[in-house]
């Protein structure tokens, strides 16, 4: 078996100001009736803004290390979600997230999931750093110059 290293694999595309993730839906996504479960696209949400920070070159265990400064991690503080369809068992969601605007300690990323051209869930989520003891931090330069946010 060949071993590919973590660094070396990408997941999505990263566009000039967004990134896009193809996630399939499994049975695990689902509830009885193959309709996938309303607290599952938050994974896919996740999956999204993990998988665009990382193509930014921001690595979670970068954060955790100290290599920002302190040890640092992303925390969602607010989410509002928008759901206007139904994925089901075996659809292909396209989960597209873009460039994140900063204001203050916040961190806020517009979200979507399709299938196809059809939007099914928007959400609009804001995180924030906080340090091992849970207390909110600022975003260093550097994250910031990396992550290639606007400031609002």
């Amino acid at each position: 078996m060949n071993k590919v290293p973590n660094s070396d694999v990408n997941t999505g595309t990263l566009h000039a100001n967004s990134h896009t993730l193809i996630e399939r839906v499994y049975f695990e996504h689902t509830d009885f009736s193959g309709v996938v479960y309303h607290g599952r696209y938050l994974d896919f949400f996740e999956h999204g803004r993990s998988d665009y920070v990382r193509l930014l070159g921001v690595h979670h265990h970068e954060l955790s290390k100290g290599h920002y400064g302190e040890s640092l991690a992303f925390a969602v503080h607010r989410m509002e979600i928008d759901y206007k369809g139904a994925a089901r068992i075996d659809d292909v969601l396209r989960v597209e997230t873009d460039r994140g605007i900063l204001k203050g300690l916040r961190l806020t990323f517009n979200q979507r999931i399709f299938r196809d051209e059809e939007l099914l869930v928007a959400a609009l989520v804001t995180v924030v750093l906080i340090n091992p003891e849970g207390r909110p931090r600022r975003f260093p330069a550097q994250l910031i110059e990396r992550l290639g946010v606007s400031h609002s």
